[in-house]
């Protein structure tokens, strides 16, 4: 099992148009429903830092995200939205309470 968090901060004046951006990938992630990837964003009480969480059931499986559509429009110009780039970490679960569990 792989678990991934990416931690960045948007530019204020371009974090709701980031966020609509996000709710489209989820959006589509309902829709194709893809096996053994579990998803989710979360805003930081800040307004414009946002922290993803990734968990792929296959520790070599192939990115689930990077075919859909809205991923793909996701990541175009991430770079000039961003104030702080993605930083990209693996994580592991030391305990959870009904979520990211094995």
């Amino acid at each position: 099992m792989k678990r991934v968090m990416v931690q960045y901060r948007v530019k204020p004046d371009l974090a709701t148009e980031h966020e609509e951006l996000v709710r489209a990938v989820c959006a589509e992630l309902k829709e194709t429903r893809p096996e053994g990837l579990r998803y989710a964003t979360f805003k930081l009480d800040d307004g414009v830092s946002f922290v993803h969480l990734a968990e792929h059931d296959e520790e070599d499986s192939p990115n689930q995200l990077t075919p859909l559509a809205s991923f793909r429009r996701f990541q175009e110009g991430i770079a000039e939205r961003c104030d702080e780039p993605p930083v990209v970490s693996e994580v592991s679960t030391i305990g959870a309470y009904r979520a990211w569990e094995n």
